[in-house]
This record gives structure tokens, C-alpha cells and sequence, in this order.
């Protein structure tokens, strides 16, 4: 009788669910997933992140191929495995940035700022990289690993050496109760355990989202990289996160976390005072918020690893009233397959990079 009543329960709740998704209005959009033309014998592989800058340039941190981990004479180096591609406003490829950057490991994200440097959010070196506008070095934030574990014999973990969501924080990491802290809070300073992605505020102040490993919290450094404060720890209260996957701020100053574990987005002022929190998007994974007078956030409702049920994407305005949706998961063009980064620097002109597909879409929203 109590599992009839269970299984009742839950065909209820998927039903709820349904209609709720069924209400929501569907966008039409179009979509080309060959606007980039890269060099012969160079491909895409998972793409990570996407961004563009003022002059409509893109950029693309992909996922090219597994990381290598050299034995030096006291610890193991873990490097390649990642690159950063330039594309002008065609589509046509530029050039790649960054080749044999230290801290270029495994691709998580790529942003753009106001000022049109190139960042990118590395969660195998846990760092986050900063590239002027000709694609020069500029910052990092964090610090790689001093230790990788490597099993005895050639190669490394099919995990990169690094460790699997949920897993115990290695020493030296950050992660869990880094100086004793609550569980996930981390420690303070730039300590990540597999950072997630980074925003700005109109004075400059840096947000790294460090909440892809073990760390639930939002760390907040000046614009010239000196630590001011951190925020958050695993839980699903307010002010609490179960695996951040993205972040973004407004023109006001207002922070969009994407906390993926508990199914919303919440949103916090620049000291990490919560304000409001947006549901009904499923489970939020690459988020980004249009420029223009009017806002939107646009929010990816990306598969899990395990299913391929979900990969629409919402346009929600930034009181959290949800506008609509596009796309569903699968393969041919116009599907989407884990949607890990969004660019939407116009309002109906976006770029969706996938990790499934191995590649960049460009989307058009019809009025």
C-alpha cells in the first residue's frame, strides 16, 4: 500500500511538472551550427565555454583531448588538454590564444568583460585566467595543484587527476572545511576547488564562482586580484548552494548564481546579501543576462550525465517571470546537447556551446 501510494506521488508530480512545462511559451528560433571555420586538421572538441567581445568576435574554450601528467623530480605537472580559439565576426578563425599556458588544463568557461578581456575558468588547474584584448596575459587567480595523484604505471585517472564531484578534499585544495570552516564554505583567498565561472560589478570587482568540486561559495576579489570576501556553503538554505555551475551580474550590480543542485537561481547583491531566487527553469547549468535597456536571463535546463530528457533553454526576465523557452535535447541541429555556456550579448542573438555535441551554435530568436 505504500509504495502504490509512493508511486501514485511521484506520476503526480511528473504530471505537475509537464503541464508546468507545457505552460511555458515556446520561442522560435533559428540555429546554425557551422558558423566557425577553423583551420584544416583542427577540430572542436567539448566546448566549455563561449564568449564574445564588442566587436563581435568569439571566442571558444574546447575541450580538446586529455590532459597529460609529466613526472618532474619532486611532483607531477598536469597541463594540455584544453585550448582558446579566436574567431572574427564571420565566423572565420583569428587565432588560438594561450598555447602552453600553464594553467590551461580542462575547460570550464569563458567570459568577456566590459572592457573586452578575455577570461577563461580552468577547473583542471583551478585558476582563472585573465588575456587582454590581443590575447596577452594579464592575471591569474587561483593556484594549481601541487600534488596530482597518478596510479602507478603510464597515464593518469580517467578523472584528470582530479576528484570526483562529492568526493574528499585533497590537501592544499580548498575544498570542504577548508580551516575548519562550515562543510563546502572553503577557505579564504583564492584556494578553488574546480572553479565554475567568474563575473564583474560596475566598479570592477572580480566573482569567481568556486562550486564545481568541493567548495559551495562565491569569492569576491578587487579588479586587481587582491581577496576581499567569500560566501555561501553547501547546503540549500539561503545563501547555501549544492553545486554551483554559473554566474553572472546584472547592470545593476546583482549576482545570478545558477545552483544547480537545488534546482534554482539565486540572487544576491555585490556584498552577498540575498535579494530573490529564480525556480521553475529546471536544473539551471550555463546561464548569461543580455545587454540593452532591458534584460533578460537566459538559463539552460542542460541534461545530466545520465539522461537525455532535458536541454531547453528559458529566456526569464529579471524579476524571474519566465518569457519562454527553445530547443530540446538531442543531436541534429537546433537540439542541444549539454549546454554548458551561453553568450547573449543582444537580446535575440545568442551562441550555445555544447559538450555533448562537440560544438558552437549560433541561435537567432524570431520576434
Amino acid at each position: 500500500m505504500k509504495r502504490a501510494f509512493l508511486l501514485v506521488a511521484a506520476a503526480a508530480i511528473a504530471v505537475g511538472a509537464s503541464v508546468l512545462a507545457q505552460s511555458v511559451a515556446q520561442i522560435n528560433y533559428d540555429a546554425n551550427p557551422d558558423f566557425l571555420t577553423l583551420p584544416t586538421g583542427t577540430y572542436l572538441g567539448e566546448v566549455a565555454g563561449v564568449a564574445t567581445n564588442s566587436r563581435g568576435h568569439v571566442f571558444v574554450y574546447t575541450r580538446t583531448g586529455h590532459a597529460v601528467a609529466t613526472l618532474g623530480d619532486e611532483r607531477t605537472f598536469y597541463h594540455g588538454g584544453s585550448r582558446l580559439f579566436q574567431f572574427d565576426q564571420s565566423g572565420k578563425f583569428v587565432k588560438e590564444i594561450g598555447q602552453g599556458v600553464y594553467g590551461i588544463n580542462f575547460a570550464q568557461q569563458a567570459r568577456v568583460d566590459p572592457q573586452d578581456n578575455i577570461w577563461i575558468v580552468d577547473a583542471g588547474s583551478n585558476q582563472v585566467m585573465k588575456f587582454d584584448t590581443d590575447g596577452r596575459f594579464l592575471m591569474v587567480l587561483g593556484r594549481k595543484p601541487e600534488n596530482i595523484p597518478v596510479r602507478p604505471g603510464p597515464g593518469v585517472p580517467a578523472s584528470g587527476g582530479m576528484p570526483a564531484p562529492g568526493a574528499a578534499p585533497e590537501a592544499g585544495r580548498g575544498g570542504g572545511r577548508g580551516g575548519g570552516g562550515a562543510p563546502g564554505a572553503g577557505i579564504n583567498g583564492d584556494a578553488f576547488s574546480r572553479p565554475s565561472d567568474v563575473a564583474w560589478d560596475r566598479a570592477g570587482n572580480i566573482y569567481v564562482a568556486d562550486g564545481f568540486g568541493t567548495n559551495n561559495r562565491i569569492a569576491k576579489f578587487t579588479k586587481e586580484g587582491n581577496f576581499l570576501k567569500t560566501w555561501g556553503q553547501t547546503g540549500s538554505g539561503q545563501g547555501q548552494f549544492n553545486g554551483i555551475r554559473g554566474l553572472v551580474s546584472d547592470a545593476a550590480g546583482n549576482l545570478y548564481v545558477a545552483d544547480a543542485g537545488n534546482k534554482r537561481i539565486q540572487v544576491f547583491d555585490g556584498e552577498g546579501m540575498f535579494k530573490s531566487e529564480v525556480r521553475n527553469v529546471g536544473t539551471p547549468q550555463a546561464i548569461c543576462i543580455s545587454s540593452g535597456q532591458t534584460q533578460y536571463l537566459y538559463s539552460s535546463n542542460s541534461n545530466d550525465s545520465e539522461s537525455m530528457e532535458n536541454g531547453e533553454i528559458y529566456k526569464v526576465q529579471l524579476n524571474g517571470t519566465v518569457v519562454g523557452r527553445f530547443g530540446k535535447a538531442g543531436k541534429m541541429p537546433k537540439d542541444f546537447g549539454m549546454v554548458n555556456s551561453i553568450d547573449c550579448r543582444t537580446e535575440s542573438d545568442l551562441i550555445v556551446g555544447e559538450v555533448w555535441n562537440w560544438r558552437a551554435q549560433k541561435v537567432t530568436l524570431r520576434r
